[in-house]
């Protein structure tokens, strides 16, 4: 997509880089238990969240509680897991991030959880997706900046290092989130899935905390204010700047601009905390930098490529005579359902059965966007499967109706 970089779109990405650096920060800076913390920013995750969901999204919310999606009965509880694992990996990343901003420095800590879209690269690798060779020089740059920086702490052990291991932990549990969600997001709309993993992502928290009788109150006034500053910067104002910047400029852009988050959030403890940096760690985050802009962009060099190539396929001469051509195909829709085919494979027969039409989801072949031009047209489930059930029950076989019908 084309970007517009007007006043409005850079205060938002300013604002998104300024929120989410808060994060390292303000955990530091608080006396209570960083399993505590992260408890209770979920919660008040949660408690934002949920009133906006009844408010934007009311209808789904009783369509799903009533179980009118019964068309898609069957492979709800494929999603359904997912989006649990997806949840306990967002817990796991919350609990060792926020730990690790105690024991080791804050530009240590933000700038090894940055390494997520190395880890991600490698999860995509074992899936069986081939990585560009520019994607491994990025994460071959990575770990040796991670290896350098983590040299002093290597040296000296104790919480340093301790530290470090969990910096790495939680970019991995991040990368884990979101490859899970990937699988997860079948017809389910952006504000009622972030409600639904804050509300498993807290109650795990919630029980980690009360087997290990970690105190859940009684707070300083600095643990307050720093739980403020938690739910106000990074929960709202980050999340709210990221998705309107991402309205109006690419991903890649804002992953990179993201990484400006080790420098910001090193500031910020050098600031407020007196937290200085290590000379000799300076060349290793760097590089930790440089190689996890270099996987970011990798990804999108390779898809503006593929996008340039499948164009020139369109536009081009057939290798082969009129005669040879294929047979033509029934019409062919775009269904906007998840990331994995088989996430919405009963619903697509169904539908194709009802209307004689080939169902396309995003990962299916000649669903791809173009990479300068609009979207393509997106059907959702919830709007399709009224029409189906209502005007077209005659066309389907019985054991393909719903049990409401």
């Amino acid at each position: 997509m084309k970007s517009r970089l007007d006043p409005l779109t850079v205060a938002a990405m300013a604002v998104t880089v300024v929120s989410v650096s808060a994060t390292a920060p303000l955990t530091a800076a608080a006396s209570a238990s960083p399993l505590a913390m992260a408890f209770w920013r979920n919660c008040l995750g949660f408690a934002v969240l949920g009133p906006l969901l009844l408010l934007l999204r009311r209808r789904e919310v009783v369509r799903v509680a009533r179980g009118e999606r019964g068309i898609l009965r069957r492979e709800q509880w494929r999603p359904l897991v997912f989006g649990f694992l997806a949840a306990t990996s967002l817990a796991l990343h919350f609990a060792a991030f926020m730990t690790s901003t105690r024991l080791t420095s804050v530009a240590m800590s933000t700038a090894l959880v940055a390494t997520q879209p190395v880890w991600q690269a490698l999860i995509a690798a074992g899936q069986g997706v081939r990585a560009p060779r520019r994607t491994w020089a990025g994460l071959a740059l990575s770990v040796l900046g991670a290896a350098a920086a983590g040299g002093l702490d290597i040296r000296s052990g104790g919480t340093a290092l301790l530290g470090d291991l969990l910096a790495l932990v939680g970019a991995v549990a991040q990368a884990g989130y979101t490859a899970l969600s990937e699988r997860s997001r079948a017809d389910v709309s952006t504000p009622l899935y972030s409600t639904f993993t804050s509300l498993v992502c807290g109650l795990e928290l919630l029980a980690l905390c009360l087997l290990a009788h970690i105190p859940l109150t009684g707070f300083d006034r600095a643990t307050h204010l720093s739980l403020l500053g938690l739910l106000l910067l990074p929960q709202i104002l980050g999340l709210g700047s990221l998705n309107f910047a991402l309205g109006r400029t690419s991903a890649t852009t804002m992953s990179v601009l993201l990484l400006l988050e080790t420098p910001v959030a090193a500031l910020a403890a050098w600031w407020f905390m007196e937290q200085g940096i290590k000379p000799a760690t300076v060349p290793g985050l760097l590089l930790i930098i440089v190689g996890v802009t270099v996987v970011v962009t990798s990804g999108s060099s390779r898809g503006k490529a593929a996008t340039q190539q499948g164009r020139h396929r369109r536009t081009g001469t057939p290798p082969y005579p009129a005669s040879a051509l294929p047979a033509p195909q029934p019409p062919t829709m775009p269904l906007h359902g998840g990331a994995s085919p088989e996430l919405v494979t009963g619903f697509a027969e169904k539908f194709a059965a009802a209307h004689d039409v080939r169902v396309l989801v995003p990962t299916s072949p000649g669903f791809s966007k173009a990479g300068d031009g609009p979207d393509p047209p997106l059907l959702d489930i919830t709007s399709i499967a009224p029409l189906t059930r209502s005007t077209h029950r005659s066309k389907r076989p019985p054991h393909m109706m719903s049990r409401q019908e």
